[in-house]
């Protein structure tokens, strides 16, 4: 992790507001945008959706990039420099507004409007290791097979309301058999969102730099990646255990590669899969982030 010099209070700022952010906090915006507009030159952009936010990143010219928004924000604006092979040369400072701020908070960045903006004023660019997946996806955090369960999901989502996440509906009068046949179905139907294959323990080879961690014939729980310090990720695989815990399985290694049955994955706030074979590559410093100084 490499740090360079605080930038100069004459920097010129593009200021990217995130939608949803105006619509969750618009005064933690606002304070954010006073504070910026205070200590530098600032343009600010207002997009209404992805396309116009891509936009607004495409055309920053020399200005410093800085989005007001909660984790998928920033994860909208990793992705699409990634994508245009600009990340590497793009300084990014957030300032956290929103519900999910976790993975910002975890990265080192201050969850107060005002510490996040006076860090993106004050503080220091910071090289951050980041994973890039073989279909060009980016993860920032902590990768997790099979994907956790987001606790903010609507009720359907997670199964609590029926048979496929449909709100069960009480007896209508004079239809009692109605409420049985509603039974029969949510017994017979999987809910939505839990597959049969997800359910329990997976078969999963993890391969990490070519050396088998885990292989098929061992049943899993849980597989984490998360990107480490000096290039290399950090893996625990879990195993499913019978009688006694397991132990955690752990290693470190540049590339990841997880085999097996049709799994999902969840890269920080995104959920995605089915698939057969996913690899994933350490990008050493790939994240120009900037943060508080020390």
């Amino acid at each position: 992790m490499a740090e360079v010099a605080t930038f100069a209070m004459s920097d010129q700022l593009l200021v990217v507001i995130d939608p949803a952010a105006r619509r969750t906090d618009g005064e933690s915006v606002r304070i954010a945008k006073d504070v910026l507009s205070a200590g530098a030159a600032t343009k600010v952009c207002l997009p209404e959706g992805p396309a116009e936010f891509a936009r607004a990143l495409a055309r920053r010219g020399s200005r410093r990039p800085v989005v007001i928004g909660d984790d998928r924000a920033l994860m909208r604006a990793v992705s699409l420099l990634h994508r245009q092979r600009q990340l590497a040369e793009c300084v990014l400072s957030v300032v956290p507004v929103g519900a999910a701020l976790s993975l910002a908070g975890s990265l080192g960045v201050p969850t107060g409007a005002v510490a996040a903006a006076r860090a993106v004023l004050d503080g220091e660019e910071r090289r951050l290791d980041l994973l890039v997946d073989d279909s060009d996806g980016v993860v920032l955090g902590t990768l997790r097979i099979p994907p956790v369960r987001d606790p903010a999901a609507p009720a359907g989502m997670n199964g609590a309301n029926g048979a496929n996440g449909a709100t069960a509906v009480g007896a209508v009068p004079g239809r009692p058999w109605l409420r049985t046949c509603q039974s029969l179905v949510r017994t017979l139907v999987p809910v939505r969102g839990t597959p049969a294959a997800e359910s329990g323990p997976s078969r999963l080879r993890v391969e990490v730099d070519g050396m088998t961690l885990v292989d098929l014939d061992q049943p899993v729980e849980a597989v984490s990646v998360v990107p480490g310090i000096a290039g290399v990720a950090e893996v625990e695989v879990r195993p499913a255990s019978v009688g006694a815990e397991a132990s955690p399985l752990r290693a470190a290694g540049r590339t990841v590669t997880v085999s097996g049955a049709h799994f999902r994955y969840r890269a920080d706030e995104v959920v995605s899969g089915p698939v057969l074979r996913k690899t994933w590559t350490v990008g050493e410093g790939g994240l120009r982030l900037v943060l508080p100084g020390r």
